[in-house]
């Protein structure tokens, strides 16, 4: 029954901003690490942050670190990922993951076991 929805994606010109969320049912959220992962078409699948359950500490790919931020509203049952200075580059579908927080801190290799089915981002002009 774990299920997790992403929403917020859409068409954004280069420079704009999105704000995804990614939506827990079926369980507490705060206990999850939880992921951002991107796959445009034709491309590996991409880490792009990750946020521990506590929301202690977060990792970021280089290609968005200082663009992105992760976060996430535990009492909600919702995590965030505030996409800023949009770039084409940036085009994929993303997908929000989950995983026990047995750790105090998350890692972007790491097999996630829980997925949404995504929602697609595209840059344009």
């Amino acid at each position: 029954q774990l299920q997790l929805v992403e929403s917020g994606g859409g068409l954004v010109q280069p420079g704009g901003s999105l704000r995804l969320s990614c939506a827990a049912s079926g369980f507490t959220l705060r206990y999850y690490v939880i992921a951002w992962f991107r796959q445009a078409p034709g491309k590996e699948r991409e880490g792009v942050s990750c946020i521990t359950s506590r929301g202690g500490s977060t990792i970021y790919a280089m290609s968005v670190k200082d663009r992105f931020t992760i976060s996430r509203d535990n009492a909600n049952n919702t995590v965030y990922l505030q996409m800023n200075s949009l770039e084409p580059e940036d085009t994929a579908v993303y997908y929000c993951a989950a995983n026990l927080g047995v750790f105090r801190d998350c890692q972007l290799s790491w097999t996630y076991a829980h997925w949404g089915q995504g929602t697609q981002v595209t840059v344009s002009s």
